[in-house]
């Protein structure tokens, strides 16, 4: 009886596997490696690919020994992972040739600027995006101009370029499978949304020829077979971590959104089986499941988890996240002071690259308590108005469900509740992003007949409702949006 599934989880910091129990419907085990971060220039981030892959590999095996699993009780392998990073690749040896440009790499920023003026609408409406270094297109272009390799093996025929996704099915597959989904080819920044391919003239502005580029497929079905030394395993399932999040959370209706509480958040809702376009939001393609596409809109906030971080290692004013929640709890208010976060800019829906952080409101009776609650309700508000911004759209968002590490702060729970003045509904989980990809296979490798059984398995753990006075709420809100103009300089 094929009883596992094992889950691949290639975040930007570290790689995991989880072996999830199809008999028991839960995680049994997980293990996790960091791999190393490099920095060569100023707001250079880059990755060694052939390490991420040495991590994932050892993870794997490490995971799959523990349990004294065989190859044969294994239904599938998922695949999530970071997204918009990308790799170049020898087609023949399956080495990566160039470190990868990481997500948050801005190197191509000022290319990126200057595209505006003349891209900027025909990339939102035909890829869902915006126009900025984040995304794929112009690190691909920049690998393509400055690298000898690259340019040496484009010249033989034999380079391949992807998202990370797409390298890591190459090397599971020894090669026989150079694929992407559409969840992750939706943030290239070349990929038409609604047509579902690469998009000719994008190609052709960005001087990248589609030859290099993966096929891009459905899940719902076996995408490749995995040759590992254990044996052939099936692999069911790729998503970008956010979607997969978005899955694993179980927000498969229209109206269901989903808040990702990390480093930064990742805010996402179901819009159905249209692309909504929002000049402020993200229009991408939550998942396609054989030929069917759900589509999401997507707000970023850039600082979540940084702020409690930025006030435990470099302020030194506290000791831990779940401190930070006894502390705003013990507190009646902020004393009028608001934080704004903006440590590397201001995502959506404001999207100012170049926006410095500030603290407003600051008084003689301020003190460190004041500031650590404003730190948190910062992030509560940054929400806030990117459902709203959401909602212009005709969505009706019904609830926010959340997860990641800062969603355990209680305060920051009910606080979020009460400022949305919506139901806020703590995952029984905090594994939502690898469970995405392991529904998903367990969907594609029949181990789920379809997405009614998967709902039964969603688990909550809290259920946060509103216990503020709207006119209160009203007011706290119009002296946010007055700080965050102060700051922007508006």
């Amino acid at each position: 009886m094929k009883k596992y599934i094992i889950a691949l989880d290639e975040g930007t910091t570290s790689a995991r596997t989880l072996v999830y129990d199809l008999t028991q419907n839960k995680i049994i085990n997980i293990v996790n490696e960091k791999f190393k971060q490099y920095f060569p220039k100023p707001g250079w981030v880059e990755h060694n690919a052939n390490e991420i892959w040495e991590v994932i590999e050892r993870t794997m095996y490490q995971a799959i020994k523990e349990f004294k699993i065989k190859s044969d009780q294994i239904l599938g392998i998922g695949i999530t992972n970071q997204r918009e990073s990308v790799v170049a690749w020898n087609k023949k040896t399956g080495e990566a040739v160039y470190p990868s440009i990481v997500w948050q790499c801005r190197r191509t920023s000022a290319y990126c600027e200057s595209l505006k003026s003349g891209l900027k609408n025909y990339i939102h409406k035909t890829t869902g995006l915006i126009v900025d270094a984040y995304f794929s297109a112009s690190k691909i272009k920049w690998l393509l101009e400055n690298n000898a390799k690259v340019k040496k093996l484009l010249a033989e025929d034999n380079l391949c370029i992807g998202t990370i996704d797409s390298f890591l099915m190459y090397k599971l597959t020894k090669g026989e499978q150079f694929v992407t989904d559409t969840s992750n080819a939706s943030r290239t920044m070349l990929f038409d949304i609604k047509n579902l391919k690469w998009d000719e003239k994008l190609l052709k502005k960005f001087g990248i020829p589609s030859s290099i580029l993966p096929k891009v497929v459905s899940n719902g079905q076996k995408l490749g077979v995995a040759h590992t030394k254990l044996g052939d395993i099936d692999i069911g399932s790729i998503l970008g971590d956010q979607q997969s999040s978005l899955f694993g959370q179980g927000c498969f209706d229209v109206g269901l959104a989903k808040a990702t509480y990390g480093t930064g958040c990742f805010i996402l809702s179901n819009t159905g089986s249209s692309p909504l376009h929002n000049k402020k939001m993200l229009s991408t393609i939550a998942w396609t499941i054989n030929g069917q596409t759900t589509y999401a809109l997507e707000g970023s906030i850039f600082n979540a988890g940084t702020v409690v971080n930025w006030m435990i290692d470099d302020l030194q004013i506290l000791e831990s996240n779940k401190v930070s929640s006894e502390i705003s709890a013990n507190l009646q208010d902020t004393n009028g002071v608001y934080f704004v976060p903006a440590f590397t800019g201001m995502g959506a829906p404001y999207w100012k690259t170049y926006a410095k952080g500030a603290i407003v409101g600051l008084t003689r009776g301020t003190n460190k308590n004041h500031i650590i609650r404003a730190g948190l309700e910062s992030m509560a508000y940054n929400t806030y108005d990117i459902i709203k911004c959401m909602e212009q759209n005709g969505v009706s968002i019904k609830e926010l469900r959340v997860d990641g590490g800062v969603s355990r702060n209680e305060f920051l729970m009910q606080f979020q509740s009460d400022i949305l003045g919506k139901k806020v509904i703590k995952s029984g989980s905090s594994e939502c992003t690898a469970l995405g990809t392991i529904y998903m296979t367990g969907l594609s490798l029949g181990a789920f007949k379809n997405i009614h059984e998967i709902k039964k398995l969603i688990e909550t753990s809290h259920i946060y409702t509103n216990k503020m006075n709207n006119k209160v709420r009203l007011e706290l809100i119009e002296n946010w949006h007055k700080a965050v103009k102060q700051t922007l300089g508006e």
